[in-house]
């Protein structure tokens, strides 16, 4: 287990921690939540051994194999494929001395290590780090390119792969899904879902910690709490906790009273569509929830419109894209006053294509697309954040678009961002994404837009700066078309969804659940035509000697994946017969009387454990099966 005792953590003259208590049993999934600079990183480097603690104890198994995730790339002349793989230092040793061993014509150590390599999965180490590669969004053709060609946030995802293919019983992750998309989230999810070790995870995601973690663990005035459940559990214990204290409730009841009035009026226009129905629910969550964060440095409003056209923006029969290149179309869209729109998609569709064309960046290659008399457009994509004048404070920001209003307004504006005091005059240039992304959204507030078009705007985020977006978007009159992987933004802010996809945007008829149902599908029918196009190439050979040699190189790539499926068929087997023993000594009445309640508390972890390993190897022998049909299917058509 991982245990802290009254530990004190610093850096520098800040105390980060001051006699923080913390326990974690081995299998726990917990989150790490807090304020920005609370110290959950801090936490994970003393986790790692980068630091040690200023007092205190900070206890681990000395054995205990940790992976995390990177925020460095440093071999940007390896391929995609093998980055990933060097993730697995042990395969990579095994594989360097099996080298060797050829080399020097070294027939017992040669043997002795082809049996330590098929212990450490070596033979399926290639195709399991591309099935993490394809889960993260990366195509087949992408996964034989270096690294150096991937922009930061694809070198994220690779340092992402990298710490999954790296065997461990301690798994630390820091916001591993900042630069991932909805699809490539819901496949993280369930990836870890599926994961044996300890896990230890720092997001603002709620919905995906929900999805993911068993307890949470909070930063909070120096101290660590420990909640049972995910996110919501955690909102549910601390909101009656809070709501015991005297001094929050006066806030508590302004804050009550507003989400109150909001659902009302939202009730009285709401549409029957799924989305919308799944909006409502959220909002009631929110308000019952909003105890929980009364102490929120976070208070601000988009500021309301002086004039509205309608539609605000018409596109007919537009063709999108870069340069002659199309990516969607034709395409017909209208906004409207009051629109809520989510755009959904797999990754590299089109979204941002579609969002950049209707803020005007991008010219239509086609069609025409009409703007309002009075159309105000907000903005934000994560570039403006490169935008902002490093060398100006949030103030001379604001200033420069403000030029005739009191400072004064403008500091108490700025101040429900969180830039207050000091903070209103020190230049942009130190800050942090969340902070810059915090002071792009006070711009777009500030300049009463009557339309919001937002690009993944929760990126650099907080768990309490998304709660104050999401309030500030439920209160915004004007219309909303967003782009976001966060689930409860969406659920919370939209009435509807557009499916962008194979080059065509259309309405989606559901919820989120529906739209990770239909992804499964599209994934698979991808798949399915990837297998097709490459049977169809194999057929149109006719180079006869180039076919033996495809046919000796399937072969050979067969042989590995017919032991590998047969070790997994054979270990299923073993594991059947354990669960059948386990099953069979449960099934003993005596076993549940007080005396024996140890042994029984003991049986049914090892069950759980048993279970949790089987479906791990009948998915695992699946998928070997799979490839061993297609490898045979491929044969059969070389031969």
């Amino acid at each position: 287990m991982i245990r802290l005792s009254n530990l004190i953590l610093q850096r520098g003259p800040q105390r980060l921690l001051d006699g923080a208590e913390l326990t974690l049993h081995a299998g726990h999934k917990a989150g790490l939540i807090g304020a920005n600079g609370a110290g959950k990183s801090s936490l994970f480097a003393l986790l790692r051994g980068e630091l040690t603690p200023d007092g205190g104890d900070c206890q681990l198994p000395p054995d205990w194999r940790i992976a995390h995730m990177r925020q460095e790339v440093d071999s940007l002349d390896r391929l995609a494929v093998d980055y990933v793989l060097d993730g697995d230092q042990h395969l990579r040793q095994i594989q360097q001395q099996l080298a060797q061993a050829e080399a020097a014509h070294d027939g017992s150590a040669i043997a002795r290590l082809h049996t330590e390599l098929d212990n450490a999965d070596g033979y399926t180490a290639d195709a399991r780090a591309r099935k993490l590669l394809a889960g993260l969004g990366f195509a087949s053709e992408q996964m034989d390119r270096p690294v150096g060609d991937f922009s930061g946030g694809w070198r994220m995802r690779l340092n992402l792969a990298q710490a999954l293919m790296c065997p461990s019983d301690l798994l630390l992750l820091d916001e591993p899904t900042n630069h991932l998309d909805l699809d490539a989230i819901l496949w993280l999810e369930d990836w870890l879902k599926s994961y044996a070790g300890t896990l230890l995870l720092i997001s603002h995601d709620r919905d995906f910690l929900d999805a993911v973690v068993d307890h949470v663990a909070h930063v909070e005035q120096r101290k660590l709490t420990l909640y049972r459940g995910g996110y919501s559990a955690f909102e549910r214990t601390r909101a009656e906790r809070m709501a015991q204290q005297q001094q929050a409730y006066e806030k508590q009841q302004a804050q009550r009273a507003h989400m109150e009035d909001f659902i009302r009026r939202f009730k009285a226009k709401a549409t029957k569509a799924r989305q919308a129905q799944s909006r409502i629910k959220a909002l009631e969550r929110l308000e019952e929830l909003a105890p929980a964060h009364v102490d929120s440095p976070f208070d601000f409003r988009f500021r309301e419109a002086d004039k509205v056209s309608s539609p605000l923006l018409d596109l007919d029969e537009g063709r999108l894209g870069y340069g002659d290149k199309a990516v969607l179309g034709p395409v017909k869209l209208q906004l409207s006053p009051g629109a809520r729109i989510g755009l959904l998609g797999p990754n590299g569709a089109g979204k941002s294509t579609l969002i950049k064309t209707l803020a005007g960046e991008l010219a239509p290659l086609g069609g025409r697309l009409t703007q309002g008399e009075n159309l105000v457009i907000g903005y934000f994509a994560q570039h403006q954040l490169d935008a902002l004048d490093p060398k100006a404070s949030p103030l001379l920001h604001l200033q420069r678009i403000a030029a005739n209003e009191r400072e004064q307004t403008l500091r108490d504006f700025l101040g429900g961002f969180d830039f207050r005091g000091a903070r209103c005059d020190e230049a942009v240039d130190n800050f942090s994404g969340g902070e810059k992304a915090r002071l792009a959204l006070a711009l777009i507030a500030w300049e009463k837009p009557n339309l919001l078009l937002l690009d993944e705007p929760t990126n650099h985020l907080d768990l309490e700066m998304r709660l104050a977006l999401t309030l500030a978007l439920q209160d915004f009159e004007g219309a909303v078309l967003v782009v976001s992987h966060d689930r409860h933004l969406l659920k919370s802010t939209t009435d509807e969804f557009l499916l962008v996809a194979e080059g065509q945007v259309v309405p989606f008829e559901g919820d989120l659940d529906d739209y990770a149902r239909w992804l499964v599908d599209f994934r698979s029918r991808q798949a399915q035509a990837q297998v097709a196009a490459g049977s169809t190439e194999g057929a149109d050979r006719t180079d006869k000697r180039a076919q033996r040699q495809a046919a000796a190189a399937l072969r050979q790539q067969l042989a590995p994946h017919k032991r590998e499926a047969d070790k997994l068929e054979k270990a299923l087997g073993k594991l059947h017969e354990k669960l059948a023993t386990l099953e069979t000594r449960l099934g003993d009445s005596a076993l549940y009387e007080a005396a024996r309640k140890d042994e029984l508390r003991q049986l049914l972890a090892e069950q759980a454990e048993l279970k949790v390993r089987e479906g791990e190897l009948e998915e695992a022998w699946l998928m070997a099966l799979e490839r061993l049909e297609v490898l045979q299917a491929q044969l059969e058509q070389a031969t």
